[in-house]
């Protein structure tokens, strides 16, 4: 009695694919996959000690706060 039968979760499932579409619930989906796994490179990332990354990633630090700068100077 307390549980949910098979069948509610069916009509649960369909009517949320009425409200929302399928194409809405399918970006959804793929935005969420794409934020965990945005998130789980973040944190192997910063497991790595500053003198463990490599010469790629210090480069493209440079680049990007150079570019910052270039950006704020206004000439």
């Amino acid at each position: 009695m307390g549980s949910f039968s098979i069948w509610h979760w069916l009509i649960v499932l369909a009517v949320v694919l009425l409200v929302f579409g399928t194409k809405r619930l399918t970006s959804g989906a793929k935005d969420l996959g794409s934020a965990v796994k945005e998130f789980k490179k973040g944190m192997r990332d910063d497991d790595k000690p500053g003198a463990q990354l490599g010469d790629e990633s210090r480069s493209q630090d440079a680049a990007r706060s150079a570019q910052e700068e270039r950006d704020r100077d206004p000439r």
